[in-house]
């Protein structure tokens, strides 16, 4: 398939795996550096590592708007520079201020860069299928396989470069980003055929009121939310079984693992016999089913190897109903999005379904501080996905 390609989509999908490379590289390691290396207070590290999330999720929507005004390329290029001076500006910021400022600077790169590249990987996808090239899901799950596998090598590359010191791995990030910088400003087209640049105004009222829109937003953040366990819920039940968090890198590992072997051929397999509304419903399927399958276990109160068999069932199961949805949903955003407001819809479904997220990651946060059994827990956050279902929009185009 990727000799198929264009060399615009050979280059977006390369410069995801870029993007992902840098990222990881330093962001896994941020949080203990701020804490052990500078000093920081534990509710000043999570106030930081929140204000990334917030500058990043939270103005994709600003991102968006500006790739469809004014175009693909000056947005990447503007967003690739913020990313280097603040991975710059963070391996030598010792002090709360500087530091805040470098990891707003990153977030708001991102929030630059990854709704323009994300909005035209998606807009190509639809154009190659139109012209006979096969479901519009392969390109976008080859997009996704590529993200992975970026994140797999990221934190890889930073512990090698940990070995000297925190800076040396923020510069490296730094220097990947100047790489990517550099093939966009050689190769990336000034204007992109096919894309029309509009005008910022009335897009987000007409968004706003694009109800299967808002329903494809609910159900995104729905999927996220259900990810970020991977983060809230999985650690505990690791410390829980084996007595420490060790092994949650061997499991993390094993999602990626499954994402880069396994989502083109699932994703082919379900362009071809479910369509994109049933892929999306089956993947939240499988999500419950990754909460229900650890529920089931847990009155058994089993310890070591065998006690952690539960938690790698859930996160494959996480990981195929993550390989569904994720490809489906960018796939249907198109055919929901305003004429010319592609970068706009791509841009909002991060922001809308950030929100979700927060709050729900609050909700289920809270949830764990009610003295309910561990089994009841899993249980109402299996009930999630399921409940889910019932608000995807009607069938997509073409279904």
């Amino acid at each position: 398939m990727w000799s198929e390609l264009s060399p615009l989509l050979r280059l977006l999908i390369l410069t995801q795996f870029a993007f992902n490379v840098g990222f990881f590289a330093v962001l896994p390691f941020l949080a203990d550096h701020l804490g052990a290396g500078i000093g920081l207070a534990g509710w000043l590290v999570g106030l930081v590592l929140g204000l990334r999330t917030f500058s990043q999720q939270g103005l994709f929507l600003v991102g968006g708007a500006l790739t469809d005004r004014y175009g693909v390329r000056p947005v990447v290029l503007t967003g690739c520079a913020l990313r280097i001076a603040g991975f710059v500006w963070l391996g030598y910021a010792d002090r709360t201020g500087p530091v805040i400022g470098a990891v707003l600077l990153i977030g708001f790169a991102a929030a630059l860069f990854s709704p323009a590249v994300e909005s035209e990987v998606t807009r190509q996808a639809v154009a190659r299928a139109d012209a006979g090239g096969g479901p519009r899901t392969g390109v976008l799950a080859l997009f996704t396989a590529a993200g992975q596998a970026g994140a797999f090598v990221g934190p890889l590359l930073g512990a090698l470069l940990l070995a000297v010191d925190f800076r040396t791995v923020c510069l490296a990030g730094a220097a990947i980003f100047v790489l990517v910088l550099a093939g966009h400003a050689w190769l990336l087209p000034q204007h992109i055929p096919g894309r029309p640049r509009v005008s910022g105004r009335g897009g987000i009222r007409r968004m706003l009121g694009n109800r299967p829109f808002l329903a494809l937003c609910a159900v995104y953040g729905t999927y996220l939310l259900a990810y970020n366990q991977l983060y809230l819920a999985l650690p505990a039940e690791v410390e829980r079984a084996a007595g420490s968090q060790a092994p949650l890198a061997w499991l993390f590992a094993l999602s990626s693992l499954l994402v880069v072997t396994t989502q083109l051929p699932l994703t082919s397999w379900a362009a071809d016999r479910l369509g994109l509304r049933r892929s999306m419903a089956t993947g939240l399927l499988f999500l419950s089913a990754g909460f229900a399958l650890v529920a089931a276990t847990l009155p058994a109160g089993r310890t070591g190897a065998p006690g952690l068999l539960p938690a790698a069932g859930f996160v494959a199961l996480l990981a195929i109903g993550q390989m569904l949805i994720a490809p489906a949903a960018r796939a249907w955003l198109p055919d929901l999005a305003a004429p010319g407001r592609l970068g706009l819809y791509t841009g909002a479904l991060s922001s809308v379904s950030g929100l979700i997220v927060l709050a729900g990651s609050a909700a289920t946060g809270a949830l764990t501080d009610t003295g309910l059994p561990g089994a009841a827990v899993w249980l109402v956050l299996a009930a999630i996905p399921l409940a889910a279902i019932g608000a995807l929009p009607g069938r997509a185009a073409g279904e």
